[in-house]
């Protein structure tokens, strides 16, 4: 199976990052990249996809917000060679953005429907086609050199030819933030997880009675990674939810009904999410980043630096 195409759910106003989202779409904040580099953060989500072998992105947006897009990174790509003519680095840069842009569509999300309406938004982008599903708040961080999150996940649901949720194992005090599963584990390959159950943001409790996962340790669960291939079958399933016209329309559920119709796998991602709405969540994501990449030094530095003066002013 080969996945082609990308979509990145970005339509949200991101009220948790108020007030800067009230003046700049959320996507468009900068973020120093592993490379070192500033960059809006829906261009380091995008270039997780391409870099993976994704050649068609979609982002889902608000009314508006693609001429808007298309606008400002334009304007980056036109800083970037008038302010630093003949300097390798930025006409690089410039050509990324160029790439990013030729590959880049929109799909308007009207109604702020919840997330299984953002997705049914791309259907017509995506087609018959199997797809990338991308948050437009979360970055991701590999262990694996050389190897990004995202193409660990494209590469186990090429060999499988089917639907594969990226998942992480999660301490228990945090399984009510996420969509948490719980499944077999497949004979043979590490960390590969047939799905049984999806339960969206579970209670501890619930977690203890119904998604305990053989083979985790104590007190861990199977949460999503934020990033899935899903089959276009994933459309059929929401539609019902669409044509009923409530304000809610959920992905969770037809994800379970999924995992219930066609063969459905779970991969434990080498790597880490950081979502950009939790509060201190751009800080994490940008200490993330800089420990990973080429600022790991500066990084790592200016942490020290930070800690030894909060320490001396303590003990004052």
């Amino acid at each position: 199976m080969k996945i082609k195409k990308a979509v990145i759910t970005a339509a949200a106003r991101g009220e948790r990052l108020y007030p800067v989202a009230d003046t700049i779409q959320k996507a468009m904040l900068p973020v120093v990249d592993v490379d070192g580099l500033h960059k809006p953060v829906i261009q380091i989500i995008a270039e997780e996809a391409l870099s993976s072998g994704i050649e068609e992105l979609c982002v889902v947006c608000a009314p508006g917000d693609g001429p808007r897009y298309l606008e400002a990174f334009g304007s980056l790509r036109d800083n970037l060679l008038k302010s630093y003519q003949g300097i390798d680095w930025a006409r690089e840069e410039a050509e990324k953005i160029d790439h990013l842009l030729s590959r880049l569509q929109f799909a308007e999300q009207h109604e702020a429907r919840g997330y299984g309406h953002a997705v049914y938004c791309a259907r017509e982008f995506v087609g018959q086609e199997p797809f990338l599903l991308l948050l437009g708040d979360y970055l991701y961080v590999s262990d694996v050199p050389r190897q990004r999150c995202a193409a660990q996940l494209l590469a186990l649901a090429a060999q499988e030819g089917c639907s594969v949720s990226a998942v992480n194992p999660t301490i228990e005090h945090q399984v009510s933030r996420y969509g948490t599963i719980t499944g077999k584990h497949l004979a043979g390959q590490v960390g590969v997880y047939q799905i049984d159950k999806i339960i969206e943001k579970p209670s501890l409790s619930l977690a203890e009675l119904e998604l305990q996962t053989p083979g985790l340790r104590a007190g861990y669960y199977l949460c999503f990674f934020g990033m899935h291939v899903l089959t276009p079958a994933v459309f059929s399933i929401l539609q019902p939810q669409m044509e009923a016209g409530g304000p809610n329309v959920l992905l969770t559920p037809a994800l379970q009904e999924l995992a219930t119709t066609e063969k459905y796998l779970a991969l434990e991602v080498k790597g880490n999410r950081y979502d950009l709405s939790r509060k201190q969540g751009l800080l994490r994501a940008q200490i993330a980043l800089g420990l990973a990449g080429e600022a790991h030094d500066e990084t790592l530095t200016t942490l020290v630096e930070l800690l030894a003066e909060a320490n001396s002013r303590k003990g004052k």
